[in-house]
């Protein structure tokens, strides 16, 4: 009897070798992939090239710039130093800086006088002694005169400094005076009491926590910086009077730090008369056109210090990036 033959099951799957159009893909895919990574990471690398010499030319370019600022000039000007902003060290209005300015306003053979536009509210009373004095020097060995020019401020230590100038010029809105001292802080002392906080402070020598606003304040300290500051009052006062001689029509409140109008000023003797840098250049130095003389960053040097720190640490995470896809 025949038997009908069992259906053949199918063979299970065995590890049989991909096609070689497959390894052809994978390979082909893997070098596009590999060359464009290459070709990004070239990208990059030549973008932060382009950008760092852009940002060499740039500061090249600005040096040149400033170093030609304010340059000889064949015919005769004004020459014009502006002080603005706070009297300080490490600012716009630094002694160190004003007085590069002054004195190369003053070398110029073709400056005829020297003007000192002021908007400024003060500050050291030493940058304010140092450039002061620093006009009278000059204005001596090259005999030449000086202007002050006041804008919308010239107080304390702004005045310090105008009061060198052989004439002041104001506003009649401008703000003038402010002849005094001050030295503030702040006391915690009875807050401290109230949530019970105790301030331990070890000191060698007695007086080395003067002023320490955590600590009651001493009669004898507060005696002491009270002579000082009175001291360098006096200072401020001997370089007025010094500055505006017989033209000063003193009076009780005028050296208590009081601050007054323009046209007050002139009044009082603080100023000559009123007039801005334009009147002053045309009318009195009867040199119509003005060169500044005045340091500052021009636009490349801006430019450069906003745009090289940002790009500094875009550039360590954009490498970092490139590491990461390579």
């Amino acid at each position: 009897m025949l038997k009908q033959a069992a259906p053949s099951r199918p063979a299970a799957a065995s590890s049989v070798p991909a096609p070689a159009g497959r390894y052809e893909q994978v390979l082909e895919q893997f070098a596009h992939d590999y060359l464009r990574d290459r070709r990004s990471e070239r990208r990059w690398k030549t973008f932060f090239r382009l950008i760092w010499v852009t940002l060499v030319l740039l500061l090249l370019w600005s040096m040149f710039a400033s170093r030609h600022h304010g340059a000889a000039t064949t015919g005769p000007h004004t020459a014009l130093v502006e002080v603005r902003g706070e009297i300080a060290p490490d600012t716009e209005a630094s002694a160190e800086l004003i007085n590069a300015a002054l004195k190369a306003a003053f070398e110029d053979q073709g400056s005829q006088a020297v003007v000192l536009r002021i908007n400024s509210p003060g500050g050291s009373p030493v940058q304010a002694g140092i450039v002061n004095d620093e006009i009278k020097r000059l204005k001596t060995l090259h005999n030449k005169k000086v202007y002050a020019v006041v804008e919308e401020i010239c107080a304390s230590g702004a005045y310090y400094i105008a009061a060198g100038a052989d004439e002041i010029y104001v506003d009649k809105a401008s703000v003038v005076g402010s002849i005094g001292v001050l030295m503030d802080g702040f006391g915690f002392t009875e807050v401290m009491k109230k949530i019970g906080v105790e301030r331990r402070l070890m000191t060698a020598g007695e007086n080395k926590g003067m002023l320490d606003p955590f600590s009651p304040v001493s009669p004898k300290q507060q005696a002491f910086a009270q002579a000082m500051l009175d001291q360098i009052h006096q200072q401020f006062i001997k370089v007025v009077r010094e500055g505006r001689g017989e033209r000063l029509k003193e009076t009780p409140e005028m050296f208590s730090g009081l601050f007054w109008n323009g046209e007050q000023a002139v009044q009082l003797g603080l100023a000559d008369g009123t007039g801005n840098l334009d009147y002053v250049a045309r009318e009195v130095v009867k040199a119509e056109e003005v060169v500044d003389y005045t340091p500052r960053d021009n636009v490349a040097e801006r430019i450069a210090k906003r745009f090289g720190a940002a790009m500094g640490e875009g550039a360590v995470k954009a490498m970092k990036s490139v590491a990461t896809i390579r």
